[in-house]
């Protein structure tokens, strides 16, 4: 059985703070991967983190202060 969660285009669009249609547009095109389950797109956590990571606008900050 799957042990990892899949999360819904509504708890993508809650998550974002966006509408479901833009969830459904990034799905539609390629940007964001899903899954087709009967009539509804289930997103694993770790696709929408690939998504975030590649449309965010600089690479992440590594450094730590100590």
């Amino acid at each position: 059985m799957l042990s990892r969660q899949f999360l819904s285009v509504r708890d993508i669009a809650d998550l974002l703070k966006v509408g479901e249609a833009a969830v459904r547009s990034w799905i539609k095109h390629n940007d964001l991967r899903a899954v087709d389950v009967g009539r509804e797109w289930r997103i694993a956590p770790a696709d929408l983190e690939d998504f975030l990571r590649r449309h965010a606008n600089r690479p992440p900050d590594n450094t730590k202060e100590t």
